[in-house]
C-alpha cells in the first residue's frame, strides 16, 4: 500500500513476521504509528532543509539533531546479535533505533535497491522490533520504505 504523508510518498510493506511480543508491547513514549509519523517527519524537515546531494554520515548527524530537537529518544548505532542455531554468528548495527522501537537505516543513494531492502527486513526481523523505516535522501523527493514485523 502507498500513502501520501507532508508530499512524500510513503509505501508499506507486507509483514515480515517473526516479531516477539515484548517487541509488539513498546518501550516508548510514542505509540507505533504516531513515532513512525513523527520519525518521518524529521525525515522530512532535513531532506526540505538539506535537499540531496550529500553523503549518507551528513543526513545521519542531521537526523540525530532533528530528532534531538523534538526530544524524540534514540540510539546510534546499537548493537543487535546475529544468533544462528543458538549460535553467536556475528552483529549488527542500524543507522538508528527509534524509541526502542523503530528501526531506521539511512540511505543516500540515487534510488534504493532490493538489496537495501532486503537489509531493512533482516534487521527487522534479527531485532524483534515491530517496525523499520527505510530512508533514501538522495533523491528529489524523500523516498520512504516502512517494513512491519
Amino acid at each position: 500500500m502507498t500513502m501520501q504523508h507532508d508530499g512524500e510518498m510513503i509505501e508499506d510493506t507486507p509483514d515480515v513476521g517473526n516479531g516477539s511480543d515484548a517487541a509488539r508491547a513498546g518501550a516508548g513514549t510514542f505509540a507505533g504509528e504516531v513515532l513512525t509519523y513523527a520519525i518521518i517527519g524529521a525525515a522530512q524537515k532535513v531532506h526540505r532543509c538539506l535537499g540531496p546531494g550529500f553523503k549518507e554520515m551528513t543526513y545521519h548527524k542531521a537526523m540525530e539533531r532533528e530528532l534531538t530537537l523534538k526530544d524524540i529518544p534514540f540510539e546510534s548505532k546499537r548493537s543487535f546479535q546475529v544468533i544462528y542455531e543458538d549460535t553467536k554468528c556475528g552483529t549488527y548495527e542500524p543507522d538508528l533505533v527509534v524509541g526502542g522501537e523503530v528501526i531506521v537505516e539511512l540511505k543516500a543513494a540515487s534510488s534504493l535497491t532490493p538489496v537495501d531492502q532486503m537489509q531493512a527486513v533482516s534487521y527487522l526481523k534479527a531485532s524483534g522490533l515491530l517496525t523499520a523505516l527505510l530512508l533514501n535522501f538522495d533523491a528529489v523527493s524523500l523516498e520512504v520504505r516502512r517494513f512491519k514485523n
